[in-house]
Order: structure tokens, then C-alpha cells, then sequence
């Protein structure tokens, strides 16, 4: 798996019975892309690195050769081993009039100077606002003399396979650059607990990292965080973090300078079709406890063999849902929990 911030080394058939939507391709992708343009930025980092001490000739101290090979290495500008500036592009999106962008961690991290370029050629620095780890997702903020044009967020969930998306970035370094295809999977999870990547087949390389993704109304349904390439190069499968997770993470960026997720305190496994059967169940669905310390559970009455069915009003299918609807639940807060005990829901 390959992070792309560049610098870094990542027809409808229809029975009589049942009328199906379909869609054509778009005729062209012209207005969109000229509407949504104004608020994808390239974002340049740069940080200091240590110099490598090797690849240079060794002789030995007090070598009647040291001074030669000195003054030889001083003149190449490859003396004294002081620490080298490292740049890095990647990209990033507008989210608000007052200046807020949200891009990857991995494209800004460890970086002492970021500065945005705009579309329109402007370049402002940005300040870190705050970044999550267990997301990608990093928040920054410039301070521009007038608005800012921004786009908002749309509701990955509501997204299928089929759609059709359009990415924009800085590929490779090249600048900003629109590349169209469709959401080829959903609900992809590659290193993370609260991982839901939407799956496209939208040319995405190195330095579109941060960048968004949209869907046609010009939404942000998810940002271009990964590719899955044995070359380093695009084949067709990229993986955008979906907007319901970012807009809610960026959100706690915002507000708290860092996240903050709901905990609930058991110990789960995904209910298997043998555990199911053994329980009773007509699906193998929803998350078994399999421990309760002390917490958050524990002082609710849960207890070790429940089946989580629902939490907070949302329904649970496996230990993956849960953690998810856990975390973006509100911290401090009661919220309603069914599971099944001995054969019957509570």
C-alpha cells in the first residue's frame, strides 16, 4: 500500500416488475471540474533532515589525505554534514470561506513550513490545526485578506458501486490535474480500526494525497489517501478515506485541536455462523462480548456473552461497526444499547 503525498517513500437490466435508475456517462466533466477547482489547493512542505555520512571517501584521522579530501568535499557543497531542507507536495481542499483545508497527516508530518497555492496562482502559509493519526486526516489554516472559495462534504455512506467520481490533485508535481472513473468498492479497510474507504478506479498517483474526491453535485465524498500499485504507479486502485469519517474528525479538529472518540470498554468478537447457530440466531450478526473490565460497560450492565445488536440507534453487524459507532458517539453521554441475553433482547 503506497501513501501519495509525493516526496514520501505510499447499464442496468429492469424486469417488468421493478424499474432500475441508470445512468450515462456525463457528456462532459468541463463544468464541474471549472466549479469545483477554485477550492483544491497544492500544499508544499518542507522540513529540515539530517545529512547522510556515508557515500563520501573515508580516510583515516590525521591521514596526510584528510585535508585534500576536505577541501574537495567543501567545494561540492557536501561538507559539514549539516542538516539538508526536504520538500514534499501534496494536496489538499477548502472547507470553509475563513480558511480551514483538510489534507492527509502523511503529507504535512514532521514539516517546519507549509505554504497553500491556490488555483488562481495565490500562495498563502498555513498553521497545523491539528492532525489524526488513526485516520490520515490532518486540519490547517491560512489567513486570506478576503473568502475563500470552499466546497462541503456529502454523505459517503449514500455512495454505490457504479457512481461515478471525479478526483483532483497535484499528481507527481505536475499541478492540478482532474481524473474521472467510479467507485469500483466500498467499505475498505486497510491498517486501521476506523477505516471506511471508498474503492475508485480515478487515476490517483503520488502527490494526490489530502486531495478530494467528489461525486457530481460537486460534494466531497472522500479523500485520496492510498494506492494499491506494484509499480508505484496508478493501476486503477485507489482508496479515498470517506467524507462521514473525515467531516466528523475534522470536526473534532476543529473544535479541540484533536480527537476525541467514545469508549466504551469490552472486550468483542464477530459472531461467527457457529456462534450464531449456537445462540440461536437467524444471522451471524453483531459483535459478542467476550470481556468486560471495569468501564463504561461494566456500569451499564453488560455482561460477557451479550450480542451487541444496536448502539445509539444505529445497527450493529460486526465488531468493525461497533468500534465505529462507538467512537463517533458522544463522550460522557448515555446512548441506548440492545443485546441479545439468553435468547431474548435487552
Amino acid at each position: 500500500m503506497l501513501a501519495l503525498g509525493l516526496g514520501l517513500t505510499m447499464a442496468l437490466a429492469a424486469g417488468p416488475a421493478q424499474q432500475a435508475l441508470a445512468f450515462g456517462a456525463p457528456e462532459s466533466f468541463a463544468d464541474l471540474a471549472q466549479q469545483i477547482s477554485p477550492s483544491v489547493v497544492n500544499i508544499t512542505t518542507s522540513s529540515m533532515v539530517a545529512q547522510a555520512t556515508d557515500g563520501g571517501p573515508m580516510v583515516p584521522p590525521g591521514s596526510p589525505f584528510e585535508d585534500f579530501f576536505k577541501d574537495f568535499m567543501d567545494q561540492n557543497g557536501q561538507g559539514g554534514n549539516e542538516p539538508q531542507r526536504s520538500e514534499a507536495l501534496g494536496s489538499g481542499f477548502v472547507i470553509s470561506a475563513d480558511g480551514y483545508i483538510v489534507t492527509n497527516n502523511h503529507v504535512i508530518e514532521g514539516a517546519d513550513d507549509i505554504e497553500i497555492e491556490f488555483f488562481s496562482g495565490k500562495k498563502l502559509k498555513a498553521k497545523l490545526v491539528g492532525t489524526d493519526l488513526k485516520t490520515d486526516i490532518a486540519l490547517l489554516k491560512v489567513e486570506s485578506p478576503e473568502p475563500l472559495p470552499f466546497v462541503v462534504f456529502g454523505n459517503s455512506d449514500a455512495m454505490r458501486v457504479g457512481d461515478w467520481v471525479m478526483a483532483m490533485g497535484n499528481p507527481l508535481g505536475q499541478g492540478f490535474s482532474v481524473s474521472a472513473g467510479i467507485v469500483s468498492a466500498r467499505g475498505r479497510e486497510l491498517s486501521g480500526a476506523y477505516d471506511d474507504f471508498i474503492q475508485t478506479d480515478a487515476a490517483i498517483n503520488k502527490g494526490n494525497s489530502g486531495g478530494p474526491l467528489f461525486n457530481m453535485e460537486g460534494q466531497v465524498v472522500g479523500v485520496n489517501t492510498a494506492i494499491l500499485s506494484p509499480t508505484g504507479g496508478s493501476i486503477g486502485i485507489g482508496f479515498s478515506m470517506g467524507s462521514n469519517v473525515v467531516s466528523h474528525v475534522v470536526g473534532q479538529l476543529k473544535e479541540f485541536g484533536e480527537t476525541r472518540r467514545g469508549w466504551l470498554g469490552v472486550r468483542i468478537q464477530d459472531v461467527t455462523p457457529d456462534v450464531a447457530e449456537a445462540m440461536g440466531l437467524t444471522d451471524a450478526k453483531g459483535a459478542l462480548i467476550t470481556d468486560v473490565p471495569e468501564g463504561p460497560a461494566k456500569a451499564s450492565g453488560m455482561l460477557a456473552g451479550d450480542v451487541i445488536l444496536t448502539f445509539n440507534g444505529k445497527e450493529i453487524t460486526d465488531v468493525r461497526s461497533l468500534t465505529r459507532t462507538v467512537a463517533d458517539s458522544p463522550i460522557g453521554e448515555e446512548v441506548p444499547a440492545v443485546v441479545l441475553r439468553d435468547g431474548k433482547q435487552q
